[in-house]
Formats: structure tokens, sequence, C-alpha cells
């Protein structure tokens, strides 16, 4: 892999672009997929389901999100959770699995997000979201309080990709009229930030918590980009 180019001066970087789940937002009891109600939906229909057979469809859905080019509609997910459990997919389950539920049910930001997104603001940073994700992401953001610091969205089911994709990294710089050179991508996965190094970003791989990997000169071993353990490090860089 060829070496990464220097990052460029803080003083050259006007934005940092955000990749959201892991980064600014977490589900609460820890999955993503599934939503966490989905069983007691689906239970509603049929009370015989055992948790066992929930885990096996589940990890079908997992399965079924891995091998799609990008992120895919709601539905066609939901149903391929509800064959695995021999679930008729009816226009009305499926509704009830993707409904509206207020964000702060099954969803919440980390601790360190709140105060460094409004330092940022202060300090006159421009912000974007980068994200694999359906396009309801937006709302989300805004009813856990931190929707109006973002100017653009990148999101991979609106594009039709998913990172690494050039065209995701792009889209969120473009709309910010900048150059890749004055944004730097956050993401929780350092090979994501890898890539839109190469692409001329600047980036940092957000490892929170004592989990996070060794690393030598402030750089993870196997993605070689810089690490930080919280957000609030951004406050270093701008």
């Amino acid at each position: 892999m060829p070496t990464p180019p220097p990052l460029p001066r803080s003083g050259d970087l006007r934005a940092v672009l955000l990749d959201s789940g892991g980064v600014l937002i977490r589900p609460i009891g820890g999955r993503w997929n599934p939503r966490a109600d989905f069983e007691q939906t689906v239970l509603t229909r049929r009370p015989d389901i055992t948790p066992g057979r929930f885990a096996e469809a589940i990890a079908t859905g997992d399965r079924f999100l891995d091998a799609a080019p990008s992120t895919p509609d709601p539905d066609d997910y939901h149903r391929a959770l509800l064959h695995a459990l021999d679930v008729d997919p009816d226009p009305h389950l499926l509704a009830d699995l993707r409904r509206d539920v207020p964000a702060p049910t099954v969803l919440e930001t980390y601790p360190d997000v709140a105060p460094t997104l409004h330092e940022l603001r202060r300090r006159g940073v421009r912000m974007a979201v980068v994200s694999d994700a359906w396009p309801d992401l937006p709302r989300l953001h805004d009813e856990l309080g931190i929707g109006h610091y973002f100017e653009a969205y990148a999101i991979s089911a609106e594009l039709g990709c998913n990172k690494p994709d050039p065209r995701m990294y792009r889209h969120a710089s473009t709309a910010l009229g900048l150059a890749p050179a004055q944004c730097l991508f956050v993401d929780d996965d350092p090979d994501l930030v890898t890539a839109a190094v190469h692409l001329g970003y600047a980036g940092r791989a957000l490892r929170r918590g004592p989990a996070a990997p060794a690393t030598t000169a402030g750089r993870a071993p196997a993605a070689q980009v810089p690490v930080i353990a919280s957000l609030a490090a951004l406050l270093d860089v701008f």
C-alpha cells in the first residue's frame, strides 16, 4: 500500500467530515440492526417465535447487509429477516417495522459529542456527515440535538454506494465548497480513514475507550492513520 500523504497544516483545515455510528451516536442496547423494537413488533403477530430463531434471522440480516453494494431499502432488509422467520412480510407489518419512533428511545450520542461539536462551531469549523446509513439519519440527528451542526450529509442509501467509494467523501466536501485537503475525515474504521487520506483528505481514526489498539507515535499499526481516543481530541487540531 502506498504511504499516505503528509497531513496538511492545521491552519489549512476548514472542515471536519464525520461518520455517524460509532463516532457521533450509538444504539441503546448495543445493536444497530434491526432496531431494538424489532422482536416486540414481530411478536405481536407471531408470539411463538423463540429468541433462538430471532438470533438466526438477525444473522441472516447481517449477511444481507454485508452483501449489499450500498445501504438497502429498509423494507428489503426487513423482508430478508421475516423470510428467515417464516413470517409474511405484509405491508402493514413492514410499515410497523419502519415506523418513526423518537430517536432517544433507541439511540444516544456519546458524552463527548455535543460539547465538541459546540466548540468546533464556535471556532468556525464547518461540519458534514459521511455515513453508511438510511435516509432518515438527519431526522435522527435532529431529535438527538446535533443535526443543526451539520451543513451537509453524504448518506449511502441516497448516493447508492458505501464507503470507501470516493463519491461518499467527495459529496460532502463538494457540498461544503471545499477541496479535500481542507477537510479532516473521522471514522471508527481505520481502513475507511486510510481511503480518505489517499483521496487527499486529512484523517483521524476514532478508537474509544480501553479497547483502542496500541499505537506507535500515535499511528495505528494496521491502517497507518493517526488515532484519537475521544472526539474532543479534534480540538487539538482546529
